[in-house]
Order: structure tokens, then C-alpha cells, then sequence
């Protein structure tokens, strides 16, 4: 049989933890950020909400998917989830919520050979074809700074396109160029 005393002390405890819980729980809510991405070619907007560190869940790893597809072969591949995170974490380096155009996600071998052979500036080997690379505008973001701040994340490598208005980012080693 537990006494008043005993009783009196749990109570306590327990509204001591209480607050901790709350906090806990705030924090956790706060660590969920939210990615819009707008497929230019497309038309499609898609917004997702995720933990960075956790990355997308599976459903909405399979829309950002879908909307990062090659769409000139209308195929999809996996899509490297620490590319989420870099999208994330560029925007807000540059100060802007995470609201992005996208020139280009997922690119086909097909679709890479037959723009690498009408000589588009496209690499060979590109790792948009391993799911690993966006060509994106931030939203109200210029692309200097965008480049700037995707080249002080220092999380892969970085084209920076002023005459096609776009910046390339990527999940491989960190290196960077400027195109046209």
C-alpha cells in the first residue's frame, strides 16, 4: 500500500516529467520541415513535410519520386534522400523557405546519350542518372547566392548555369564548375 507521502511524491514526479515530454515533443514537431518542388516541364507542385534526418517516409519518397522523373521517357528512378536534406538545408543557408523549381531531377541513360550527342551540356556520366542530381531555382533566392550558399554547404558538387538560370547540385564528392 502506497502512504500519502509516497503518492505525494509520484504525483510530483510525474508533473515534473510532464513538461520535459511537451518539450520533447515540441522539438521533435520543429525538426519537420517542409519541400516544394515544382516541375517546370511537368507542371506538377508537390509539398512534403519530413524530419532531415530521417528523410521522407515512403510515401512521399515515392511522389518526390514521381515528380523528379525523366519526363521526356516518363520514367522514374530512386532518388538519393540526402538530396532532400541538401534542398533543406540550402534554403535555409540562403535564408528562403525550401520552394524550388526543378529543371531537371531523374535523367534517363536514354534520355543523358541522346542530349550528351545533340551537345547539351550534360556530363557523360551525369549523376542525375544514379538519382543523385537537381537543377533547381530557389523561389525569390538569386542564383549567385543560391550557388554561394550550396558551395558553403561544401555536400557535393555545384554547377552554377547563369545563362540557363539554374544551379546544380548533387550528392557526390564536393567539386564544382560553371557552365553556360
Amino acid at each position: 500500500m502506497i502512504g500519502r507521502r509516497r503518492m505525494l511524491v509520484l504525483g510530483l514526479g510525474g508533473l515534473v516529467t510532464l513538461p520535459a515530454c511537451w518539450a520533447a515533443e515540441k522539438r521533435a514537431a520543429s525538426e519537420r520541415r517542409s519541400l516544394e518542388l515544382k516541375n517546370l516541364h511537368t507542371g506538377e507542385v508537390l509539398n512534403v513535410t519530413f524530419d532531415p534526418a530521417m528523410g521522407p517516409d515512403g510515401e512521399s519518397a515515392a511522389k518526390l519520386q514521381h515528380c523528379l522523373r525523366d519526363y521526356r521517357a516518363n520514367e522514374e528512378h530512386q532518388m538519393d534522400a540526402a538530396l532532400y536534406g541538401l534542398l533543406l538545408d540550402l534554403a535555409a543557408s540562403a535564408g528562403y523557405p525550401a520552394r524550388y523549381e526543378v529543371i531537371s531531377g531523374y535523367r534517363s541513360p536514354h534520355t543523358n546519350a541522346q542530349l550528351h550527342a545533340a551537345g547539351h551540356a550534360v556530363a557523360e556520366h551525369s549523376m542525375h542518372m544514379e538519382g543523385r542530381a537537381i537543377d533547381v531555382r530557389l523561389l525569390g533566392c538569386d542564383l549567385e547566392r543560391l550557388r554561394d550558399a550550396a558551395l558553403d554547404l561544401k555536400r557535393g558538387g555545384v554547377g552554377f548555369y547563369p545563362s540557363s538560370n539554374f544551379v546544380h547540385v548533387d550528392t557526390g564528392r564536393v567539386r564544382t564548375w560553371t557552365g553556360r
